[in-house]
């Protein structure tokens, strides 16, 4: 393949970077820009020695790319997307181009679905590496067993990739799961989300029949039971499909399932029968049924049942998905991912089982474009209702709503307080860690969630806290 110059406007979104990391093991030139350089996509930029620019300019461009890869957050008016298009450069999207650089010829392993993709999709990268298949992959987050979030193994017939529901580009608004020529698809569950590009659930059931649909006929469909959704769009599918769940007739079912401090526990039975006894670091029912997916799918695939196993004792997890970044005076702070009302009550109700009997103080920012409408405020409450204290931070983008279309946080606090919750609402991560922070209590959880970096909150409540332990000795 010919060496080229990429130039990825939007690099430091988690599949941007990944992808630019390929490019660069392919042996192209690869520069980009962003708006939002922050960790971990862009340290594993930095690390891979790819100088991003930021902020967007036209000079940017100023040594002509080959190839200009617009993220699908770029929109018209972006300067250098506009210089793209009054030149007549080439350009392209992120999911054409691993369609055509790096899954075409392999056997593609397509984690769909609302929650839970990321972790799933580096649960099935790591079964088969210590399966021995070393796989090439591509995930939306740093997979900590990897300390990557891609790979390039051009001597593997797997490629594992996350496929994300999402719009493509602005040019291409399909999902960008429509690129990834899938052989086998876990799809793990379908609700209603990302309501600024799917007008309703018929739409986002539609984009998921469509990747159905993609699956050859000796391909397999991985079929998440235990949602409603995905147990009526199966029967589309044209291949092989095999149900995995806790809660409804699957036939891979997950029973017995055990939550300690530090470990997870379960077995399988395949149509009633025994299959396995299983064990995994990850906590929470959602991240049984993530393993459950990727047991079945090894299976099928004809990979040794003992090393997946050991694989899922062995895996770590996802930056970003209940992430310790620290325990200072006793207290535990977390750093999650989750933006969606479903992901916030599952990682609060993980957080329960992996620290019983400790207090559990949820931090919440509304980032997402899900996370800020009125649509899911409800659900959201009832999600935030499961941690002992909640803390509502200010809207990310306030201006682009308004009162009708908005989350109340003042709503939100009434409701919450009348499911006799502590709650408040304090707008900036400066004022929660100055709030908060002091009057934390040895074993108390604090879980923190955003799809952003929240203004570097994590960082600021450990120095707090550490400024608060160094007082209390000073003063004894």
């Amino acid at each position: 393949m010919e060496n080229k110059h990429y130039h990825l406007i939007g690099i430091c979104g988690t599949a941007m970077a990944s992808l630019a990391g390929m490019l660069i093991k392919q042996g192209h030139k690869v520069t980009g820009s962003d708006e939002n350089v922050y960790p971990p996509m862009s340290l594993e930029l930095e690390r891979l020695g790819i100088p991003v620019c930021e902020g967007y300019r036209p000079e940017n461009l100023s040594e002509q790319p080959d190839v200009i890869v617009v993220g699908n957050a770029i929109t018209r008016g972006n300067p250098e997307l506009e210089l793209v298009l009054n030149s007549k450069m080439y350009y392209t999207s992120m999911a054409a181009v691993v369609e055509e650089n790096f899954i075409r010829g392999r056997h593609s392993i397509v984690v769909a679905g609302t929650h839970g993709k990321t972790t799933t999709t580096s649960l099935m990268a790591w079964a088969l590496e210590c399966a021995g298949a070393s796989p090439s992959f591509l995930i939306g987050g740093v997979a900590e067993n990897f300390n990557s979030s891609f790979r390039l193994n051009d001597d593997s017939r797997h490629f594992v990739i996350e496929g994300d529901e999402y719009d493509t580009a602005y040019f291409d608004k399909g999902p960008k799961f429509m690129h990834y020529l899938p052989d086998t698809v876990i799809l793990n569950n379908v609700e209603f989300d990302h309501a600024d590009i799917y007008r309703d659930i018929e739409a986002v059931k539609f984009a998921f029949s469509r990747l159905i649909n993609l699956i050859p006929g000796r391909g397999q469909l991985i079929a998440g039971w235990d949602s409603e959704l995905v147990r009526e769009l199966a029967p589309r599918a044209f291949c092989q499909v095999d149900s995995f769940g806790i809660e409804q007739d699957a036939r891979w079912r997950a029973e017995d399932v055990m939550f300690s401090a530090d470990a997870t526990t379960f077995s399988v039975r395949v149509e009633g029968r025994e299959f396995g006894s299983y064990r995994t670091q990850l906590a929470g029912l959602f991240n049984v049924r993530n393993c459950l997916g990727v047991i079945a799918a090894c299976e099928l695939l004809g990979f040794d049942r003992r090393a997946v196993a050991d694989s899922l004792a062995e895996f770590k997890s996802v930056k970003r998905r209940l992430e310790v970044r620290g325990e200072v005076r006793g207290v535990t702070v977390i750093d999650d991912f989750a933006h969606h009302p479903t992901a916030v009550r599952e990682t609060l109700l993980a957080a329960r089982a992996r620290y019983p009997g400790r207090r559990l103080v949820a931090i919440f920012e509304p980032r997402s474009y899900t996370a800020q409408i009125k649509l899911f405020q409800h659900q959201f409450e009832d999600a935030l209702a499961v941690a002992d204290e909640i803390i509502i931070a200010r809207l990310f983008h306030p201006e682009r709503y308004t009162a009708q279309t908005a989350i109340s946080p003042a709503q939100m606090l009434e409701r919450l307080h009348a499911q006799g919750r502590e709650a408040q609402f304090i707008p900036t991560p400066d004022d929660i860690v100055a709030s908060l922070a002091p009057r934390l209590g040895s074993s108390d959880v604090v879980v923190i969630m955003s799809n952003g970096s929240f203004g570097g909150i994590h960082d600021k409540m450990l120095d707090a806290l550490r400024k608060t332990e160094l007082s209390a000795r000073t003063d004894s």
